[in-house]
């Protein structure tokens, strides 16, 4: 039987990711790449599509699961009749090394083990050839092969596992590591010991730059150590999530391929490490971004491959039944062909926010917003699919011409500090046009509020986002009553505050069944009562989201009354909300009112807004 998803702890090493559950289960493994085809694969199926258990042999009684200090190593102790051991598991650093790590130690009694390797290629569809070089295990396949090393001796089973059996007394060890794209034993072997120390060192190093001292720390190092392990070293791109198809409804349709980099989580990530003293990755992401979108502008993707590659075709896999029998499992994800303006916005605002921070610009991310604000000068007035990348008619969506206006102020603040040459005058008249049409067509002069899209009363918590962006200020009267409204309308029942991200039942949202809360949009929720001055209300709803953390401190996508966590994880985007209201809330009660670090509705914005103050917040 497959532990459920929130079981696991997350494994990385800037290249591909794991899932180990608490009964030292790996039931997902990608590798070379977090988009890689998966070897172990039984978390979106059933043990015979892949994974590598090690446990007691007799069965464990009472199992205890946490990481190691300030790292991405997992240490599961687990306890039986005879007694107690702890295993040790990493994907090392150190791209010389294996990609896979476990150690078991013996701590009580003397215990017999049972090691069960049992890869399969594919998503686990196919059975890779196996055979033995010395002590060496090789298992390949058409296009993929790894070996397995121990200290112990390894059987080759007829059903296609690799079985080691033992026994382990206080004191001693027993080692095993997994190497890829391996023909033959790697030469000379390898030291698993030293690989985990080398890997305990290089992240406590890593965590030990972390800047942020306010409160809750811990919480904000152990989501910036997952934010890390998502980040794709060779180019620098920040993967959504290193796992497909886990269902935002057990049984339900919405599952989705989430191991690629969206452009819109691009201003968060960015915000999240600057703030904390990450400069080195916050380069390596914006380069990353202008990298992959400067070729073809025109034909800006929402998603993109680690790489900055754009093949992306969404496939089925009808071979496996899903997590929690939630089909289809799928990979790839169609959401990359959609139109989505507020990319632009958001590519131009994450290019803004790294300029205030100090990193400079090279002239090809000049021409690239030049570009864009060309492009989207003839077509902000489009519909489109929105943030949440709906699957039915396009609409007009209030957030994506709100970040049509980030665009162009953004765009001008830049020339305003003699960065870049445009048509300013264009460029202003545009952005006065966007906030007009948007206050005529997508505000709520009833109520008060701003709605979801042009012509439907429906809320959206995206809506929550305005403020963040500077497209209204976050005391203002509409953003206060959006705010009351949306928590009014999208507050999941029982959830004690959490927000779902919209209605699932209006038209435009193109599929069956229903989600839980979205949590990132509850992580807005506390930014925005903490900048309107709700500090106490703020701080409940943050403890309360703290609450939903797992046993080792990760957060998914969306939760639940009745089912729990739901969705893929680690989930980047929940685990940015974490670290960026964390610091909103310690700016807040120091009384500075807003982050230590640029914003996007920074002094900035607010004196753009104030030239253009006859239209803001105006209801006639």
């Amino acid at each position: 039987m497959v532990s459920p998803a929130h079981e696991h702890a997350f494994l990385g090493n800037g290249r591909g990711a794991a899932l180990v559950d608490c009964r030292g289960a790996i039931d997902w493994l990608c590798l070379p790449r977090f988009d890689s085809p998966a070897c172990f694969a039984a978390l979106l199926g059933r043990p015979e599509h892949g994974g590598w258990w090690l446990a007691p042999a007799g069965g464990t009684a009472r199992t205890r699961q946490r990481y190691r200090g300030d790292t991405l190593i997992v240490d599961t102790e687990m306890e039986c009749g005879d007694g107690r051991v702890v295993v040790s598991d990493c994907m090392p650093t150190d791209r010389d090394c294996a990609e896979l790590v476990r150690v078991v130690h013996g701590t009580a009694g003397r215990v017999r083990m049972r090691s069960r390797f049992r890869p399969r290629f594919g998503y686990g569809r196919q059975r890779p050839e196996f055979a033995r070089r010395g002590g060496v295990v090789l298992a390949s396949g058409d296009d993929q092969a790894v070996a397995l090393d121990a200290s112990v001796p390894l059987r080759i089973e007829e059903d296609g596992e690799v079985i080691a059996e033992f026994d382990i007394g206080p004191g001693e060890r027993v080692t095993f590591a997994m190497t890829l794209d391996a023909r033959s034993p790697p030469d000379p072997p390898l030291d698993p010991e030293a690989a985990l120390e080398s890997c305990h060192r290089w992240w406590c190093d890593w965590a030990a730059r972390c800047r942020y001292e306010g409160p809750w720390r811990d919480a904000v190092v152990r989501s910036l150590l997952t934010l890390k392990g998502l980040i794709y070293e060779p180019s620098g791109g920040i993967v959504a999530a290193p796992t497909t198809s886990l269902p935002e409804v057990p049984g339900g349709v919405r599952n989705w391929d989430y191991r690629y980099c969206w452009l819109r989580d691009a201003a968060f990530s960015l915000l999240a490490l600057l703030g904390t003293g990450y400069r080195d990755e916050a380069r390596k992401w914006r380069d990353w971004l202008v990298r992959s979108v400067r070729d073809d502008p025109f034909t800006m993707h929402v998603l993109y491959r680690v790489d900055g590659s754009t093949e992306l075709e969404e496939r089925e896999l009808d071979w496996l039944p899903g997590h929690r029998d939630s089909r289809p499992v799928r990979i790839g994800n169609g959401a990359s062909a959609q139109l989505q303006l507020d990319t632009r916005g958001q590519v131009m605002d994450v290019l803004h926010l790294a300029r205030q921070s100090g990193l400079e610009i090279a002239d090809e991310a000049w021409d690239l917003q030049v570009a864009l604000l060309d492009e989207l000068t003839e077509r902000w007035r489009e519909p489109d699919h929105g943030i949440w990348e709906m699957r039915g008619d396009p609409a007009h969506f209030v957030h994506s011409k709100a970040m049509a206006w980030v665009a162009f102020d953004r765009g001008l603040r830049a020339a305003r500090e003699r960065r870049v040459d445009g048509p300013t005058d264009a460029w202003r008249r545009t952005c006065e046009a966007i906030r007009e049409d948007i206050m005529r067509h997508g505000f709520d002069r009833e109520r008060g509020v701003f709605v979801q899209r042009y012509g439907a009363p429906d809320l959206d918590a995206s809506l929550l986002l305005l403020p963040l962006v500077g497209f209204v200020a976050p005391d203002s009267p509409e953003a206060r009553a959006t705010t009351e409204a949306i928590r009014g309308e999208l507050c999941l029942p029982d959830s004690g505050g959490l927000l779902r991200r919209y209605r699932n039942d209006i038209e435009v949202d193109g599929l069956p069944g229903h989600e839980g809360a979205f949590l990132p949009c509850s992580f807005w929720l506390v930014d925005n009562l903490a900048l309107s001055g709700c500090l106490d209300e703020a701080k409940a709803l943050f403890e309360r989201l703290l609450t939903l953390r797992n046993h080792v401190g990760l957060l998914a996508e969306e939760w639940h009354a009745e089912h729990g966590v739901l969705g893929n994880l680690p989930l980047a985007l929940t685990h940015v909300g974490l670290v960026n209201s964390a610091r909103i809330l310690a700016d807040v009660q120091r009384g500075q009112g807003r982050p230590s670090v640029p914003t996007r509705s920074d002094e900035g914005a607010e004196a753009l807004l104030a030239e253009q103050e006859p239209h803001r917040g105006s209801r006639s």
